[in-house]
């Protein structure tokens, strides 16, 4: 969509740079929580592995419901626990005991990577996030496991 007008906001600079490096033009430092653009200015919102770092994912929904248009899409990609109990056993000693060892060895940042477990763990997937889409503002939810449900992605259209 060569026309396309894309905005990337982050909270982090050093995201946002990695966004010019591949060709974003728009970029802005802000807060998914407090957008800086009026209502009803977009006619899609995404976000990737972001949205469970949040405060209120609540909030962070309802302000994305905010600024869409009435015909807005919400697209949403975020890591999830595999809903097959083999698959979600290896993934847990995977995210809780080698990632954070493995990882610990090469960045020296063990709390980061258990960090990422914890917030994995916490963050409502499935039926759960889809209620809570619904909820923020949103209709017409779907629920699209990936890699074995190890990521999902979420669609849904604004109310209107």
């Amino acid at each position: 969509m060569p026309s396309a007008e894309i905005v990337a906001v982050d909270f982090s600079e050093e995201m946002l740079a990695i966004a010019r490096r591949k060709g974003v033009k728009e970029t802005m430092v802000a807060d998914i929580s407090a957008l800086p653009f009026a209502d009803h200015a977009f006619d899609c919102a995404t976000i990737a592995f972001g949205l469970r770092n949040l405060h209120d994912w609540g909030a962070g929904l309802r302000e994305m419901d905010r600024v869409l248009n009435d015909r807005g899409h919400l697209l949403i990609l975020e890591f999830s626990l595999p809903r097959l109990s083999i698959l979600r056993a290896v993934y847990r000693f995977y995210l809780h005991r080698l990632m954070p060892l493995v990882a610990s060895l090469i960045t020296r940042r063990r709390d980061a990577y258990k960090y990422l477990g914890a917030s994995i763990e916490n963050f409502p997937d499935g039926s759960d996030m889809a209620n809570l889409i619904e909820a923020s503002g949103f209709s017409s939810v779907a629920v699209q496991p990936l890699t074995g449900g190890i990521v999902t992605i979420y669609t849904a259209k604004k109310l209107g």
